[in-house]
């Protein structure tokens, strides 16, 4: 079940109901303020909502404030071990705080961060790990790891709300991916806060890629999850690209083109990945949201492409531009790519209109001769 309440992050609503956010945490030393604050500006221009970034020491918090007001959206701090850091984060201007009340010093820790929180209006985030458990839930771990973790999440719900405090969002993050979604289930279950969803220690792009998408996909397309990051052993800027992915196949967001490209196989005359590696290189340049297909034959592909905005389908020779469901005309090969941007920012200058579709509207034409 979609989470109940919401929070507001740096102006970010998240929960009840608000859009997925796409998160990513920075690898520099905080400390580092123009490293920091480079990596920041390349996170927020691949589309990153919400940055996260490590507060080990007293110099990274010190640089906190410079970092809050350059960084051109919301920051959050990432505590562990000392709260003495966590309340001075919180003096900052930070969006967030991320902290893990086992291991920020008792109870007593957590409530002196807490009621700082209540202070300054910020939100917290909370939550387990599968490899930072409590010492008490481990034996749990063995026999029912998703259970182990939400049993240590609700224990740090429990504190938070014998504290009266509500302004947070939780995370139940495994490096396993049926372990993953089996405690996000649960918690989603028990609780109404915001979830924060990861596959953590994902891995190298491939198969991290393959990881996160299956874990975050499954649960929020069964309306589980607030905010996401694709934690990938990268330049985190390549979180960014999946984690958008995600929310795009899904129809959770509208930014930018969407590509849809046939696999191809015996039946084509052209190289389809060369062809639709050049159209997806061309449509990075552009906001708008609509989508394009690129397909090499007769048999499935303009068929299957009915829908999309634009499309285009090669041939030996020639091939065919297609808009809205119609052909529109055949063209030499080695114009193709150039004649269909024409094509679609002619539509673009014209505000992007599309014609009413008439049931059962197939795209004709015979292709890929």
């Amino acid at each position: 079940m979609a989470s109940e309440r919401q929070i507001v992050l740096g102006g970010i609503p998240i929960g009840g109901g608000a859009q997925v956010s796409v998160q990513s945490m920075t690898t520099t030393k905080t400390h580092d303020v123009e490293a920091t604050l480079e990596q920041i500006g390349r996170l927020r221009e691949a589309g990153a909502d919400i940055v996260r970034v490590a507060v080990p020491g007293i110099p990274d918090a010190d640089a906190l404030p410079a970092i809050v007001a350059a960084a051109g959206l919301p920051i959050i701090a990432d505590i562990h071990f000392n709260s003495s850091l966590a309340l001075r984060a919180l003096d900052t201007g930070v969006a967030g705080v991320r902290i893990n009340p086992g291991n920020i010093g008792g109870p007593d820790k957590v409530e002196a961060v807490v009621r700082k929180a209540q202070k300054t209006g910020t939100p917290l985030r909370i939550g387990a790990n599968s490899g930072s458990l409590p010492e008490h839930l481990r034996p749990m771990a063995t026999a029912d790891p998703a259970g182990a973790l939400v049993a240590a999440a609700l224990e740090e719900v429990e504190l938070l709300e014998r504290l009266e405090f509500g302004n947070f969002k939780i995370s139940v993050k495994s490096s396993s991916v049926p372990v993953m979604i089996e405690a996000y289930r649960r918690l989603a279950a028990e609780v109404p806060y915001p979830l924060h969803l990861g596959v953590t220690e994902a891995g190298l792009p491939g198969a991290g890629t393959v990881k996160s998408a299956v874990g975050i996909g499954t649960l929020l397309a069964e309306g589980i999850g607030d905010t996401i990051r694709v934690s990938l052993t990268a330049d985190p800027v390549e979180e960014i690209g999946p984690a958008m992915g995600i929310l795009k196949a899904l129809g959770l967001r509208q930014s930018g083109p969407n590509l849809i490209a046939c696999p191809s196989c015996g039946r084509t005359n052209v190289e389809v990945h060369e062809l639709a590696g050049e159209v997806d290189r061309r449509l990075a340049a552009y906001p708008q949201h609509f989508e394009v297909a690129v397909m090499g034959c007769a048999v499935n592909g303009p068929g299957e492409a009915g829908n999309a905005d634009f499309g285009i389908a090669g041939g030996r020779d020639a091939g065919f531009i297609y808009a809205h469901g119609e052909v529109l005309r055949k063209v030499p090969q080695d114009v193709l790519v150039d004649e269909l941007f024409r094509e679609l920012d002619a539509w673009i200058a014209r505000g992007m209109p599309r014609p009413e579709r008439r049931p059962g509207m197939r795209v004709i034409g015979v292709v890929g001769s």
